[in-house]
């Protein structure tokens, strides 16, 4: 059996993911949520990229049935010869400095609203983990950026501010970090989750947390001027990537990503 199954390719990593399989002439099939041919034809190895992020508060049943009801039915009825399983770097949370590591026990408040995405992400950790026959690993991802208009997040809404104003204005903190990772190296850790057949769990994280304030100072060398007002400290968990580092995947730094796009010929929309 050749060929993959990505499941979200229309979301902002699912469809990176398509277009990089299809450019080293891997076949690849698209299907949608309710897509009758999902559960009646081999699938191949499959990416589950399918799941809410920036609206999970305001839409908890649909985040659920993304992150796990559709993830359910392919385990029970899907044919598939792998599955690799997008999970995020946010289940560590609640473990603070000390969380970061594939190993660690997670721990939840039930009962806090914002942990239906915590909790449906780790749901859908164990089903393809417990529930797969072997065929499955988990890839968690951390604060995945880029300036295309379909990215989302803190940095990635920030770049693309920056592609139409020279001087921006946040009420963030200077001290507020977190680890971030460019679209592409996401991409180049899935790929080599399958390829080399990795089980268990990968972070895929840039290992570094990166501060808003080393932001500033990455765009004032390429002439943008950030001023952040915000007071406080944030900081998400800094995560090991030594698994994602020994399947030969070394993200780059994202201060210097960031810096090279702005000095990108053209990046400043007119």
């Amino acid at each position: 059996m050749t060929g993959y199954t990505v499941i979200g390719a229309r979301g902002f990593i699912g469809s990176r993911l398509v277009k990089a399989l299809r450019a080293r002439g891997d076949e690849v099939f698209e299907p949608g949520r309710d897509d009758p041919d999902l559960l009646s034809r081999e699938l191949g190895a499959v990416f589950y990229c399918a799941g809410l992020t920036g609206d999970f508060a305001t839409r908890p049943f649909d985040t659920v049935e993304a992150h796990v009801g559709l993830l359910t039915r392919l385990l029970r009825s899907g044919r598939f010869e792998r599955l690799v399983y997008l999970s995020s770097t946010r289940v560590y949370d609640s473990l603070g400095a000390e969380g970061g590591r594939e190993s660690d026990e997670l721990r939840f408040d039930v009962a806090a609203p914002r942990n239906v995405y915590d909790l449906s992400k780790a749901l859908g950790e164990n089903l393809t983990l417990a529930r797969s026959e072997g065929r499955g690993s988990v890839a968690r991802l951390a604060n995945v950026f880029d300036w295309a208009d379909e990215a989302g997040g803190f940095l990635s809404d920030l770049l693309k501010r920056a592609r139409g104003e020279r001087e921006i204005v946040l009420a963030s903190s200077p001290e507020a970090g977190r680890d971030y990772i460019h679209v592409n190296d996401v991409i180049a850790a899935l790929v080599a989750m399958d390829d080399q057949r990795a089980g268990g769990i990968v972070n895929v994280a840039s290992g570094v947390t990166v501060s808003n304030g080393q932001i500033a100072e990455a765009m004032a060398k390429a002439g943008w001027r950030l001023s952040l007002t915000g007071q406080g400290i944030a900081h998400g968990p800094v995560c090991d990537t030594s698994r994602l580092r020994a399947l030969g995947v070394a993200p780059r730094d994202p201060l210097v990503v960031i810096e090279e796009a702005l000095r990108t010929p053209g990046f400043l929309r007119a």
